[in-house]
């Protein structure tokens, strides 16, 4: 198959490895412009774009997919276009241009959590069960027909990035069965079924803990909020940002915090929750402990 990949991020480049270990002519990779990261602000290439020099894929930088990137693509006359998580919509003349027209990886069960941050949002919700998703790419946001999908449970503990990198490798899998199910002409594509719901992407609001929530979503929204946009608090109106945090027993009002010398404890709806790692503003990562015990007084108030 002569191929088109599009991809920006990390768990894009488990996609883009299988299917060039599959032996497929991988034409282009388009990805995302160099962005700068870092306090120093370094323009630097998407990870996308260092896996496909890597394996010697010509690369097409573009924030958006538009007609010269679509003339671009034309010319290599490609059987399919395969995107994961590119950042940006596939819309008409550039939907029809592959031959078969373009396939999806996306990490959720769809028709549930269509959109950009659906394992965030699948945590956030206390879901207990995610996937990932190979369908069909139309004009309406992730409706697609599903040609393949895998399901895994959520592990208790797993923080949006982590349950983001089990899928993008069980996901890159599925994709290349898929991609071979469409060359071989095996592949069966099915309507979802269900009601949709929508992973709208993460703001700052989001990352902020609501302490009069139940203990459960507290923690559900800490672990889906991390790494990105980070959870957040504040303590007598100063941030602190909650990089983890667990389950305790125990009587705490909503947003009462307490230090017992070993643990720092803050109090929800239900039970208490243990601040495990924190940071404070314009500091580094640092046990929670050892922020409590570097106040000169204790807090007397945390942000609900």
């Amino acid at each position: 198959m002569r191929l088109v990949f599009a991809g920006t991020p990390a768990p894009a480049v488990p996609s883009l490895r299988a299917l060039a270990a599959r032996g497929h002519d991988l034409r282009l990779a388009v990805t995302r412009t160099d962005a700068p990261l870092g306090r120093k602000r370094v323009l630097t290439p998407s990870p996308v774009a260092v896996a496909a020099n890597e394996l010697g894929i010509e690369v097409v930088r573009a924030d958006r997919l538009d007609a010269d990137v679509t003339a671009r693509i034309a010319a290599e006359e490609p059987d399919l276009g395969v995107i994961v998580a590119y950042g940006g919509l596939v819309r008409e003349p550039l939907l029809s241009t592959p031959r078969l027209g373009w396939i999806n990886l996306h990490f959720s069960l769809l028709p549930r959590w269509r959109g950009a941050a659906p394992v965030q949002r699948a945590i956030i919700a206390g879901d207990r069960t995610t996937g990932a998703s190979v369908f069909q790419l139309v004009a309406e946001l992730d409706a697609g027909e599903v040609f393949g999908e895998i399901e895994l449970p959520v592990p208790a503990a797993a923080t949006a990035g982590e349950l983001l990198d089990e899928l993008a490798i069980a996901g890159a899998d599925l994709l290349a069965e898929v991609v071979a199910s469409l060359a071989d002409g095996s592949a069966v594509a099915t309507a979802q079924a269900g009601d949709p719901t929508y992973a709208h992407k993460l703001g700052d609001d989001d990352g902020r803990i609501r302490w009069d929530e139940p203990q459960t979503a507290v923690l559900d929204r800490i672990r889906g909020v991390t790494p990105e946009p980070g959870a957040h608090t504040t303590i007598d109106g100063a941030r602190l940002k909650v990089l983890a945090a667990s389950a305790a027993e125990g009587a705490l009002a909503p947003g009462a915090i307490a230090g017992d010398g070993k643990r720092v404890l803050v109090g929800t709806a239900t039970d208490p929750v243990v601040l495990v790692t924190v940071q404070p503003a314009g500091k580094g990562a640092m046990r929670a402990a050892d922020w409590w015990r570097g106040l000169r007084d204790a807090p007397a108030e945390v942000g609900t």
